[in-house]
This record gives C-alpha cells, structure tokens and sequence, in this order.
C-alpha cells in the first residue's frame, strides 16, 4: 500500500499569463487548490504577498492597468 503523503497542482503555470511556475510558489502564494492566478511575471511582490496570486482582489494598483506604477502607490 502507498500513501502520497503531498498533492500538488498538475497546473504549473500561472492562469492569468501562462509563465512556468513553481509547485512551492502555488502552495505558498496561489489559492486552496495551490493554482496561482497571478505570478511575478505579470504582477508585482507587493500584490502578490497580499493576495493576487490566490485570485483575491487588492488595493495595490495592478502594474497592467496602471503602468509606471508597479504597485508603489501608498495604500489608504
């Protein structure tokens, strides 16, 4: 008998732009399937540590929608 003792996403790209991404980085930034919707290729660190990766909206302007800022804004 065999127990796998870790799952992982067979998805290993992020869905938002297609880059190649890694199993840990979807177990520790994407959502509770470890999917990653976001990556730092299309989205910066300070969205991604809150939450972009997982899916989840935040205050942080999106570098795509908002260029030059690279989500530098101060949130309020």
């Amino acid at each position: 008998m065999s127990v796998e003792l870790f799952t992982h996403s067979t998805d290993e790209n992020c869905l938002h732009c297609g880059a190649y991404v890694t199993d840990r980085f979807g177990r520790v930034f994407g959502d509770e399937n470890n999917q990653v919707h976001r990556c730092s290729e299309c989205d910066s660190y300070r969205r991604l540590s809150r939450g972009s990766a997982a899916g989840v909206d935040v205050k942080v302007p999106d570098p795509e929608t908002s260029p030059g800022h690279h989500g530098s804004e101060v949130e309020r």
